[in-house]
């Protein structure tokens, strides 16, 4: 029998099934798939780099930069005050006016100082007589102590000096007293004036009670005046017997040390009171230049008073805000101070016009802010708990930085300073 071949089923080879093929769908090759794969994995890396790049430039920036919005704007504020007593003639400013270093601000009713200069100067005039009376302007180691009759003669001359001293201050006391007496009818006439304001409650009792006070004291001042002319005219008549005494004794005079030794002890005190006297005189001119009040510094003007209102030496009556002189206290973290330093650039962010000002760190405070608080902390306790403390950090603005004054003390900023 022919041998028949047999073929093993397991050998026999099996066709792949075709692919479903479906209507409306092209067909991709399988070749086009890994190509897909490979540009959406190119694509994840280029945004995984990206985002590492940026993360990378974000934390330097960070690592670079501190910031704090516990901030505000900070001056010096410049209290005027009065330095002498009196009446508030004039104010010349206006509140919020900006004003100039050496403007007038406010204007003290001079009349009371006028007089006391007057008075003063007249004073010194009978003192500087006097002096002159008992030639202190001659060393005194030129008085001639071995002739009486010298000497005599000096005195005779010395009172008649006197004389015309005493005669100088008794028409000066006299003057005073004709000047009392008007500024007497005038406190008067205030008195009654404003008695009739007060019946009718159009002005305070305060100012009724100070005219009144006022005229009471002027009534005290002209009796004193007319007891200084009173004097002054007794003066008078004291060195005219003076004189006549001199005269007396000039036939018989006797020189002596005693006679020296007055001589010299009058001159002295004849010196020291030319000297208090040109000291009152000065005394009463520079309380006269204070009867007008200048602005210390450039600023704006707050919290003015007004006329009318009678002030003492020391009380204040306004306030002078340098704009120009505005700086920034900072209150940063004490974590956030390991690289600050002081000449580091730093930012102002202004909410009220949406403003960034260019600054630099001008210095680091030496203490915490709870430091310097009316009642420190005491952390001297059983259940301690450690909490960041904040430091003041002062920021200066860059020149002309802020021209326009938008600045202003008290006013929140948002403070950020650059460490690289």
């Amino acid at each position: 029998m022919p041998e028949q071949s047999h073929q093993p089923e397991h050998s026999a080879v099996v066709e792949p099934p075709s692919p479903v093929e479906h209507p409306g769908v092209d067909k991709v090759p399988l070749s086009a798939y890994p190509r897909r794969r490979s540009k959406k994995i190119w694509i994840l890396l280029a945004l995984a780099v990206a985002l590492a790049a940026a993360g990378a430039l974000l934390w330097h920036h960070l690592s670079g930069f501190v910031s704090t919005d516990d901030a505000q704007v900070d001056v010096h504020l410049y209290p005027v005050s009065a330095r002498i007593s009196g009446y508030i003639d004039q104010v010349n400013v206006a509140d919020n006016q900006w004003v100039k270093k050496g403007t007038p601000l406010v204007e003290i009713d001079p009349d009371d100082y006028q007089v006391a200069l007057a008075k003063a100067e007249a004073a010194l005039d009978a003192s500087e007589a006097t002096a002159k009376s008992l030639k202190i302007d001659v060393p005194l180691s030129s008085v001639d102590t071995s002739s009486a009759l010298e000497l005599t003669s000096a005195e005779i001359t010395d009172a008649e000096a006197a004389i015309q001293a005493a005669e100088k201050k008794a028409a000066a006391a006299h003057a005073l007293v004709l000047e009392t007496l008007a500024e007497n009818v005038k406190a008067q006439d205030d008195v009654t004036r404003y008695r009739l304001l007060l019946a009718k409650e159009e002005v305070p009792r305060q100012i009724y009670d100070h005219a009144y006070a006022a005229a009471a004291t002027d009534i005290a001042a002209i009796s004193a005046a007319r007891a200084d002319e009173a004097a002054a005219e007794e003066a008078v008549r004291e060195a005219r017997s003076r004189l006549s005494e001199a005269e007396a004794q000039y036939q018989d005079a006797k020189a002596g040390p005693q006679r020296v030794a007055s001589t010299r002890a009058r001159a002295l005190a004849a010196i020291a009171d030319v000297e208090q006297g040109r000291a009152a005189v000065e005394q009463a001119r520079l309380n006269l230049g204070y009867t007008t009040v200048f602005a210390p510094v450039s600023g704006e003007v707050m919290k003015k008073v007004v006329v009318g209102l009678n002030v003492s030496p020391g009380e204040q009556m306004l306030t002078v805000v340098p704009l120009s002189q505005v700086w920034i206290t900072a209150n940063f973290k004490e974590t956030a101070l390991k690289h600050m330093r002081v000449g580091q650039r730093a930012t102002i962010h202004l909410d009220s016009n949406g403003r960034t000002y260019q600054g630099h760190v001008d210095s680091i405070a030496g203490a915490t802010g709870p430091i310097f608080s009316l009642l420190p902390p005491e952390n001297a306790t059983g259940n301690y708990v450690k909490i960041v403390q904040r430091v003041p950090v002062k920021i200066v603005l860059e020149p002309g930085e802020d021209r326009d004054h938008a600045l202003r003390p008290g006013m929140n900023v948002e403070v950020g300073v650059y460490l690289r």
